[in-house]
């Protein structure tokens, strides 16, 4: 008994001890602030600072407000003072959440009601497409037993007629109803981001807890990563002529969706991207056999463009950010959801992100590729509920981030009378873009266009064709010493003579120090491609077929100033020991005999045209016929 007695004494005494020690640790809300961004191709490094007084004994540092976005393995914390820092941890923080005003109320009231009406009119057209199968279903009438009413024949048929008419109007009818419906619900939800421009979920806070034999004050730094923060490059060139030199442009496009406001940072861009996986790559079984197929030249993808659109109500998603997966090639959906970007490959894959969406992969099949994204349930239920009690989806996904007021890419937001010190630090994997100048951004997921350089290179003009593929022939300007310009692949928009061309793709996979832009079509230098008649002919010599195939290329300057062009084709190239190719004649041109590339270097004066004529014969077993086209 007395034993028994014993224990519960001691376990009371720990209790007491445990409570006393937990009562004399003092919660510390510590006013910090952001003083850098290290923005990264996706994700971004903060770092914070604040100042507090601390008590001797055992303290808890509370950073309270912060993204939500953040990824705990990268917390890092240190401290400045008399203190040891004892542990580090993240918490979700509910009960923060952001406000919103009057009038993102009314505009929610308005989406929800409106919400209900597309509902309504889906389901009508629901109802109207049962009847009408209903309608089609019921043909066989007064057909059953040995007589035929005539009479109730033909009012039956004119009551299918009447109301499958009146069917089809009012499907119409709906049909435009429920595209009304839509827009609006698509305007509301952009005003709606222009007034929050940011998302309603809970914050983060990060708890640090310091131990101090005596009293003092203390300066912590805090870094972590967050998500939903990116840049991406963007190039303007400009040539004024073929005499004069290039001029470059260098823009950081950079936008973020954390949680949190970066207000006057001091702003950071890096090449790195820590999604990026730090494995090296390993080959695996490159197997290769016989195999005859037929011949496609095909053209080249070099742009896709599409619209972007959600799956659920069919809505278009405008500020949706798209990415040539594993590089630094990016741009984002417009208002109307519609983009376009410059992909380097067929064989490359599209990434779509969005806030509050599935992270989508696409890869390049065509020219044109439409997606639909998915809402994210984990995204939804994170959303705190509202003042109301109520919050709809759509709601949701329009306070996720879907920008509207996007700027104009290649345009800078602010205009500076002065081009921004930038310091550029180069690592042993990564480039540094230091800008020196303090931003503000926004967590609205706007893009903000920064000036990070100016360049003026001397280029080297000439106009490429290949008329088997397009009778237009395209400027090129080549760049030397461009390994010091520390650039990244990245869209360009191109102005030859002051006037707008498109847009073209700077590889930095395909440059070493020497850079080749395309300016694009220029209309004052075509081609055409003939083939000649007389000069594919077929014959048998024993065993054996050949076929002959010859062609005319004519190459017109319409300018009035001489041009330098190279001109492509090809001659088939065998792969078989049965097949045998010769070419007859090149009219003096280069031939690569590993590809069947065949180039002529040509200067062609103002109105000059040159015609060229290639041949070639392909000899092959009869038995065993070769697609030569």
């Amino acid at each position: 008994m007395i034993y028994m007695y014993r224990i519960v004494t001691l376990s009371v005494l720990l209790l007491v001890s445990t409570v006393t020690l937990r009562a004399q640790e003092k919660n510390i809300v510590i006013d910090s602030k952001i003083e850098r961004v290290i923005v990264f191709l996706q994700g971004a490094q903060l770092e914070r600072s604040g100042q507090a007084a601390i008590p001797s004994g055992n303290s808890t540092l509370v950073f309270k407000g912060l993204s939500p976005e953040i990824e705990e393995q990268s917390i890092q914390v240190k401290g400045e003072g008399n203190f040891t820092i004892l542990s580090v941890n993240r918490q979700n923080n509910f009960l923060s959440e952001q406000r919103e005003n009057g009038e993102i109320i009314k505009l929610e009231a308005e989406i929800s009601n409106l919400r209900d009406k597309l509902d309504i009119q889906t389901n009508q057209i629901l109802i109207l497409k049962k009847e009408e199968e209903m309608l089609a279903q019921n043909q066989s009438v007064g057909n059953q037993g040995s007589g035929l009413d005539l009479n109730k024949l033909r009012l039956a048929l004119d009551f299918q007629k009447a109301r499958l008419t009146e069917n089809k109007v009012k499907q119409l009818g709906i049909q435009k109803d429920i595209s009304n419906l839509r827009d609006e619900i698509s305007k509301l939800m952009g005003q709606v981001n222009d007034l929050t421009g940011k998302s309603k979920r809970n914050t983060s806070d990060i708890v640090v807890k310091i131990s101090a034999k005596a009293a003092g004050s203390a300066q912590i730094n805090l870094s972590y990563l967050v998500k939903n923060a990116t840049w991406f490059p963007t190039y303007d060139v400009r040539a004024m002529d073929v005499n004069k030199p290039v001029d470059l442009v260098y823009r950081a496009n950079v936008s973020q969706q954390s949680g949190e406001e970066w207000k006057n940072v001091k702003l950071v861009l890096s090449s790195g991207d820590p999604s990026k996986s730090g494995n090296r790559p390993e080959l695996k079984l490159y197997q290769i056999g016989y195999n005859l197929a037929t011949h496609q030249p095909g053209a080249h993808i070099a742009s896709v463009y599409g619209r972007i659109k959600d799956t659920d109500d069919g809505t278009y998603l405008p500020g949706v950010m798209v990415r040539v997966k594993g590089t630094s090639i990016a741009a984002t959906s417009d208002a109307s959801g519609n983009y376009s970007i410059q992909v380097p490959s067929r064989n490359s894959i599209l990434e779509f992100a969005y806030i509050g969406y599935e992270h989508t992969e696409r890869p390049v099949v065509s020219a044109e590729l439409n997606v639909d994204l998915k809402v994210s349930q984990q995204s939804l239920s994170e959303v705190v509920v509202v003042a109301n009690g109520r919050q709809s989806k759509t709601l949701n996904q329009a306070l996720a981030g879907q920008t509207k007021g996007i700027s104009i890419r290649g345009i800078p937001s602010v205009q500076e009378s002065k081009p921004l010190e930038v310091q550029v630090e180069q690592g042993q994997t990564t480039v540094n873009f230091d800008i020196k100048q303090p931003y503000t951004i926004p967590s609205d997921g706007k893009q903000l266009a920064v000036e990070i350089a100016q360049h003026q290179l001397p280029a080297k003009y000439r106009y490429y064709g290949v008329p088997k593929l397009s009778n237009e022939a395209f400027l090129t300007a080549t760049a030397n010493g461009v390994d010091d310009l520390n650039l990244l692949s990245g869209e360009a928009t191109i102005f030859f003579e002051g006037a707008y061309l498109g847009k073209t793709l700077i590889n930095l996979q395909n440059i070493n120090d020497t850079m080749t832009v395309s300016l694009g079509a220029d209309k004052g230098v075509t081609l055409k491609r003939t083939k000649q008649k007389d000069q594919n002919a077929q014959s048998f010599i024993g065993s054996n077929q050949r076929a002959s195939r010859g062609y005319l290329i004519e190459v017109y300057n319409h300018k009035s100033q001489p041009v330098a062009i190279t001109v492509e084709d090809q001659v088939p190239v065998s792969n078989s020991s049965d097949v045998i190719v010769e070419s007859q004649e090149l009219n003096g041109a280069q031939m690569d005999t590993s590809t069947g590339k065949i180039t002529w270097d040509l200067v062609l004066q103002p109105g000059e045209k040159k015609e060229l004529v290639f041949k070639y014969q392909v000899k092959y077993p009869k038995n065993r016929p070769v697609v030569l086209e």
